[in-house]
């Protein structure tokens, strides 16, 4: 199979009377040295198990398999299963898990192990989903590579103050030091999308929220960024029975880390949302009444 030609793709996609689904992200990565330079920065062996979301038609698994002790593919469209196991059905080292792959974490866990890396081109409306439910599950494999949306890759990226910095960004970047590996036009994929797509390498940290901490920190998180245009300090009592010494010593916390009272969520960098967090962890009355949605 030439994963280069798009005229060989839609012989394939014909044969399996196939057709391909914008709300699942099907564009195809056509561009042979970025799927090279994508495997490189996986860095596979042979005691290696990967897991890819989205194989495709198995641009990449190809790949993957010549490199890795097992591939475990990630796979929503029944039919492309179809089409990826008349290519690579005879490959041992394949396990290919079929429906949504964020229901399908778990029980590959517990079934495999926790992988050893982890990649996949995302599709732009569940990408976020995907990487967070990745990173609240405690799988943390040695790296994780992606290709997402530029626009995502700015936001997961984004530094204190930007315009795109947000809960995401701090909460992917508490977890993960997590660099852009270059940009991919849409003559890279096939069907041609009209976006530019970006390389992200994610690697995790040492000291990332673990345990019950994780969790009030997703909550302090929440908390802080629920209403971008109040200052901190209010987002954080918003919903809790304040008392005077409740806010008191929240405000102490401000005043001996040089956190403005005035300040709002988007100023404070990671580090300092980790010690905010780790702060409230230890104070039983925060712990009890801190409040937030969705990241």
């Amino acid at each position: 199979m030439n994963y280069d030609s798009p005229k060989e793709i839609r012989k394939l996609l014909e044969s399996h009377g196939l057709a391909l689904k914008k709300r699942w992200g099907q564009n195809f990565l056509i561009n042979r040295s970025a799927r090279l330079r994508i495997a490189d920065l996986i860095g596979s062996s042979a005691s290696d198990t990967v897991w890819e979301i989205g194989p495709g038609l198995g641009a990449m698994t190809t790949l993957l398999l010549e490199r890795a002790g097992r591939v475990i593919a990630f796979e929503i469209d029944y039919g492309m299963i179809r089409a990826l196991l008349s290519l690579l059905g005879s490959a041992q080292n394949l396990v290919v898990r079929d429906g949504d792959a964020i229901t399908r974490f778990a029980d590959t866990v517990a079934e495999f192990g926790k992988p050893g890396s982890i990649l996949g081109n995302l599709p732009y409306s569940s990408a976020s989903k995907i990487i967070s439910t990745i990173i609240e599950q405690g799988i943390k494999p040695r790296v994780m590579i992606f290709t997402v949306q530029k626009e995502l890759a700015q936001r997961i990226c984004a530094r204190p103050g930007s315009k795109n910095y947000s809960s995401f960004s701090v909460f992917c970047q508490a977890y993960f030091d997590i660099k852009g590996s270059g940009d991919l036009s849409g003559g890279s994929f096939y069907p041609e999308p009209e976006v530019v797509s970006t390389v992200i390498s994610m690697i995790p940290c040492k000291d990332a929220p673990d345990g019950e901490y994780a969790g009030i920190f997703t909550k302090i998180l929440r908390s802080g960024f629920s209403s971008r245009r109040k200052m901190l300090l209010r987002n954080l009592l918003a919903g809790a029975a304040v008392d005077d010494s409740l806010k008191e010593r929240l405000c102490a916390f401000f005043r001996e880390n040089s956190i403005s009272e005035k300040a709002r969520a988007e100023e404070l960098d990671v580090a300092t949302w980790t010690r905010l967090a780790r702060f409230c962890a230890g104070d039983p009355a925060f712990k009890a009444e801190i409040k937030g949605e969705n990241i």
